[in-house]
């Protein structure tokens, strides 16, 4: 490495990470990354210092005296950082609130409820930042997150916003063709797989075999629900994206099971921030839209349970 050349600054967060927990994983989660990017960002830094930075000893990666002095100076250069981005932010307390949300969540969730949020004091000055990337609330400039996970990210306040749910669903189409009543008689039928959300959620708990992933199988939940809007077959849907396509019947729902899934959507937000009262305001907005779609969905189903009894 050249005199006048620094180490990739990512790759000097790892280190200080790394250095506190003693371990590379519980790094790994501070920062969003995995156990395999923080050690490959160590050994890189390794390689170009020419030393040893850290030893392994039962559970435990032991910083080395090298280690434990630099990541001494991250932590001083980061302080600088904070202080700076606290200046700018202090300074820009009247400018834009950011938003960052995924893109499907924002499509599918966010974006039919935007000219409410706008007309709201919550949307008076919003940056909606639409990334599938994790955003950095220390670099990136962003105020407000709606994440997708477990709710566990170190240093920031969360906030549970939709707990998904997983529904099997088809188009109205391939219902009529495939009738289906037990549970296992999804067997019987074309199933649409999901690399995340497989069937053997489904399944498993039923004592059932789920199939091999064959014919169709999606990395892209949008991609899915389109395919099964098709009436390709049955896709296994996560809740708050399949409801806009649900209250339309341009799906249906198979039977009235439904299954929680290990994830769930998130409001996320540091809770050090200067713009602490309009980051309440729009979450509280959020977890109010949240519970209306609770409501109006439970309405749904009240309603069609009283068309299928009167139908009897």
């Amino acid at each position: 490495m050249g005199m006048d050349r620094l180490p990739p600054f990512f790759a000097l967060r790892a280190l200080e990470a790394a250095v506190r927990h003693r371990s590379y994983s519980r790094a790994g989660d501070e920062l969003a990354v995995t156990h395999g990017a923080v050690s490959h960002h160590i050994r890189r830094l390794e390689a170009e210092l020419g030393v040893k930075l850290f030893e392994r000893q039962v559970h435990d990666m032991v910083p080395a005296p090298e280690a434990e002095r630099l990541a001494g100076e991250v932590r001083r250069a980061l302080d600088i950082l904070h202080g700076a981005m606290a200046g700018l932010r202090g300074a820009s307390d009247r400018g834009a609130l950011v938003l960052s949300v995924e893109s499907q969540f924002a499509s599918r969730w966010l974006g039919p409820r935007l000219s409410r949020l706008l007309a709201k004091p919550a949307g008076v000055r919003l940056a909606v930042r639409v990334d599938d990337d994790c955003a950095d609330f220390v670099t990136d400039g962003v105020d407000i997150a709606v994440r997708l996970g477990t709710g566990d990210w170190p240093g920031l306040e969360a906030v549970l916003l939709l707990k998904e749910r997983l529904i099997p669903v088809c188009s109205p189409e391939f219902a009529a063709l495939h009738p289906i009543g037990a549970d296992d008689d999804l067997l019987t039928v074309p199933l649409l797989h999901h690399t995340v959300y497989p069937w053997s959620l489904w399944f498993t708990p039923l004592g059932l075999d789920a199939p091999s992933p064959e014919g169709l199988v999606f990395d892209d939940s949008l991609l899915a629900l389109e395919a099964a809007a098709q009436g390709l077959g049955v896709v296994l849907a996560r809740s708050f994206l399949v409801e806009p396509a649900l209250a339309s019947r341009r799906l249906v729902r198979l039977g009235g099971r439904e299954i929680a899934s290990p994830r769930g959507a998130f409001v996320v937000w540091r809770g050090d921030s200067r713009k602490l009262g309009r980051i309440h305001r729009l979450r509280d907005w959020l977890l109010a839209e949240a519970a209306i779609e609770r409501a109006e969905r439970l309405s749904r189903a009240s309603a069609n349970s009283r068309l299928l009894a009167a139908g009897k």
